[in-house]
């Protein structure tokens, strides 16, 4: 053996116990420090979805739909007169016109900042971690508040990733390190937006990441379950949607199941398509300040004319569930939002399609067991089942991240018995959306961000 071999050998021996201790000793530190990203994100989405909580209801008052609690502020100003309704409508237009000025001065905060995380992590974006952060939280307050039909969860899940980035330059790590950060932050974003940290974790695997490190599933799991942690003080422990399936469908009646699964991927595919075309129009739009002006006026009808169809469209899927809405107003209602929500993503405001997707995904499969029970003479009496299913099946088929969605719906809802039912749901209309050649929607929306950076 020669003395270079000889040399090479003693290397290798001698380094391997060390590289093992060293391995290990970095699985601790990522727990730990996805337990300290988690306890930032906690806070700062909690501080995120509690104002956003706030200022719907407002915003719920102002536009008619809920009445301001005695001896408020808002109680005063409404009784002051119909002017209170106009200033009110005014206020919303202003606010969703101001996100345009925020976009502008930073760019990488406009939509849902999912596929800008993702960007991030395959090294094709770079972003001023600290800017983003305040901006999007600012920017995603107003769009959301405003009455935009969009989520909390994106923003919340930027937000989280670049608290991850903040705490890794702060703490001087390596780029390697650092991209563990950002997902850990990312997954408990969206554990502490949705109360979903399983959710979370799944989510950085199976949409951000796309494979298994043992070191990112530890520290987003630290991460997610330390931030729902936080994120429980303030909202609790109860679900984000109060509905619960009491009455379930016989193993005989699996097969509408895959009937509703077949419809939700062709409704996926439809909209990811629509948002495409939608996004295509909007950049045509010229001057800018134009676009910001629309999205205004958009608000304001709106508010005015159809105010049950503003926001995100939380109480939408609570009340379908417990049957509140006619078959005919499930219909309209779910072509309006689905209108709404492919215009309002389009205009690039900081806003998450999480939410709105949901909501239109427990319309439809409010509205298929509303219209087909009836005609088989069957009883309507599971609709908050297919609610649910209706959920998940539109995840699966828009982002196409079936695990995700399985997992999301179940902890959203409280629910874990549902797992056969939401899996079949889910597996079906992912295939069907894969066999109509659709794209899912963060790839197709990373994509654009690339091609027009």
């Amino acid at each position: 053996m020669s003395y270079k071999s000889r040399k090479l050998k003693k290397i290798n021996t001698n380094s391997m116990p060390g590289a093992i201790r060293a391995l290990g000793t970095l699985k601790y530190r990522v727990i730990l420090e996805g337990i300290a990203v988690g306890l930032l994100v906690g806070v700062v989405v909690s501080a995120f979805r509690f104002t956003l909580s706030e200022l719907d209801g407002i915003r719920n008052v102002i536009v008619g739909l809920s009445e301001p609690e005695e001896d408020s502020l808002l109680q005063g100003l409404s009784d002051a007169g119909p002017g209170f309704g106009w200033i009110g409508l005014l206020i919303l237009g202003v606010f969703a016109f101001a996100v345009s000025y925020f976009v502008y001065k930073e760019p990488y905060i406009s939509g849902s900042g999912i596929p800008q995380v993702k960007g991030e992590l395959m090294g094709r974006i770079k972003t001023d971690w600290l800017r983003v952060l305040a901006l999007k939280f600012f920017g995603g307050i107003m769009a959301i508040s405003s009455g935009l039909a969009l989520g909390r969860e994106g923003p919340s899940i930027q937000l989280g990733a670049m608290v991850g980035k903040g705490f890794s330059r702060l703490s001087g790590r390596l780029k390697t390190e650092e991209r563990l950060l950002i997902s850990a932050g990312a997954g408990a974003g969206l554990a502490a937006a949705f109360g979903a940290p399983l959710a979370g974790v799944v989510f950085v695997l199976e949409e951000l990441r796309k494979d298994f490190d043992p070191k990112v599933l530890l520290s987003t799991m630290a991460a997610a379950v330390t931030s729902e942690y936080v994120a429980s003080f303030v909202f609790g422990l109860q679900p984000v949607f109060a509905i619960f399936a009491f009455k379930k469908p016989t193993l005989n009646d699996y097969w509408m199941i895959l009937i509703l699964g077949a419809l939700l991927g062709v409704l996926g595919v439809a909209y990811n398509r629509a948002l495409a075309l939608s996004q295509d129009l909007q950049a045509k739009i010229r001057p800018r300040w134009l676009k910001a002006v629309l999205a205004a006026f958009s608000v304001i009808v709106m508010a005015k004319f159809y105010p049950v169809c503003l926001g995100s469209g939380h109480s939408l899927v609570e009340e379908t569930g417990y049957g509140f809405i006619a078959a005919g107003s499930l219909a309209l209602i779910l072509i309006v939002r689905f209108i709404y929500s492919i215009y309002s993503f389009a205009t690039g405001a900081p806003g998450g399609i999480f939410l709105p997707l949901l909501v239109l995904g427990a319309l439809a499969g409010g509205l298929f067991t509303s219209v087909l029970s009836p005609a088989l003479g069957l009883p309507n009496d599971n609709i908050a089942f297919y609610v649910i299913l209706g959920m998940a099946g539109l995840f699966s088929s828009i982002v196409r991240a079936p695990l995700t969605g399985i997992i999301l719906i179940s902890e959203m809802t409280g629910a874990l018995s549902n797992l056969l039912p939401l899996s079949m749901v889910a597996l079906v209309s992912y295939v069907t959306a894969e066999a109509l050649g659709g794209e899912p929607v963060y790839d197709q929306l990373l994509e654009r961000i690339l091609r027009n950076k």
